[in-house]
């Protein structure tokens, strides 16, 4: 599907996009698959985050929404998780702070009793031509919401987590084949892979899986803005398939790490790439 040419500033949001990304709102069905379950997910207003939870709702779960400051977004998310049938749970607030990270596990542990699958994949990134055009301040935020986030979220909730439960990390492709104008965030998407290659070991006796998903170019808001107009036109072309994935292409990857379906995948890194291969 080709864009034109597009730009918003930081984070972004889908309203802004043109046209929208589909994130299964018409198209997904749901089976059951995760029936009686409560999940957490991280910039879930918007892009593959948006996808999962109205997924997992349609699954039968219910969702806590974290997210920045998108309220809009965030919202629309949560009717969606509603219309499902399902709880939706709004919590505001920046991931680069270890203490919001605890609060949002606090909260989920709170309102659902426990934490069957939490899904960490709220990410920043921005396009910089030579390294020292790259600011100090933004590789500290980078490292803190794309990494250092996801381990407070997992130490926070490992304690509320039973047997049979999941945590999903949200890689990349740039982990294999890092951009070098993203370079902070491709450190981050490597330094998660390992994350999730470790934990999934540290975890395992006590029954919880540890999975990651590394997508491609996916059609986020992410995208217009932190790149530049000419590379959003353009974006996603250049895969074996020809295009950018929608959100709802790859929402059902996390539907099966994070049902019963998925007991003895842990450990693994499932790419949706659109033909891109990863190591």
């Amino acid at each position: 599907m080709n864009q034109p040419p597009q730009q918003q500033s930081p984070p972004g949001t889908t309203g802004q996009m043109r046209p929208r990304p589909d994130h299964g709102e018409e198209t997904y069905r749901g089976s059951g698959r995760l029936s009686g379950k409560s999940a957490l997910v991280t910039g879930g207003d918007s892009g593959i985050g948006r996808a999962v939870a109205i997924a997992f709702a349609r699954e039968g779960a219910d969702v806590l929404i974290s997210y920045l400051d998108e309220h809009d977004d965030a919202r629309e998310t949560a009717r969606w998780v509603e219309q499902a049938g399902r709880k939706a749970v709004l919590v505001p607030g920046d991931l680069a702070e270890p203490e919001h990270c605890r609060a949002v596990v606090r909260t989920a542990a709170e309102t659902f009793g426990h934490i069957d699958v939490l899904v960490s994949n709220a990410a920043y990134h921005m396009t910089r031509d030579t390294l020292e055009d790259i600011p100090d301040d933004e590789w500290d935020h980078t490292l803190a919401v794309n990494l250092s986030a996801l381990f407070h979220l997992c130490k926070a909730a490992v304690p509320h987590m039973r047997p049979g439960a999941s945590i999903i990390a949200t890689t990349s492709v740039n982990s294999d084949m890092p951009p070098p104008q993203l370079l902070p965030y491709d450190v981050t998407k490597a330094g998660i892979a390992n994350f999730v290659g470790a934990a999934s070991q540290l975890l395992a006796d006590k029954g919880i899986r540890v999975n990651s998903v590394a997508p491609g170019p996916i059609r986020t808001p992410l995208i217009p803005a932190t790149l530049p107009e000419e590379q959003v036109e353009g974006f996603g072309q250049d895969v074996p398939l020809g295009r950018p994935g929608q959100p709802a292409e790859v929402a059902p990857v996390y539907v099966m790490l994070a049902s019963d379906e998925g007991s003895y995948v842990s450990g693994a890194r499932i790419a949706v790439t659109g033909g891109q291969s990863i190591l």
